[in-house]
């Protein structure tokens, strides 16, 4: 989960990225961050607001293969 974590911080700080995309990255985030619900209900919602983001046609090309691998991580937990 951390290395995830990692991974979309990395998105974030790429200033090529759109603003409204590193919204919700951050949103993403912040749910992983939640340790009051578990593990698996986390990966979930992330995985959720992550799968409409790699959809999103403001996403620059060379970010969604990130987001997709990103994604299939999250799907594994």
């Amino acid at each position: 989960m951390e290395e995830l974590i990692e991974e979309l911080c990395l998105i974030i700080s790429d200033e090529s990225v759109p603003k409204n995309v590193k919204i919700k990255i951050n949103s993403a985030l912040s749910t992983l961050k939640n340790e009051d619900v578990e593990k698996g209900l986390r990966a979930n919602k992330a995985l959720q607001e992550l799968d409409d983001l790699s959809e999103d046609p403001n996403v620059p090309s060379y970010i969604r293969p990130q987001i997709w691998n990103i994604v299939s991580q999250l799907e594994t937990l």
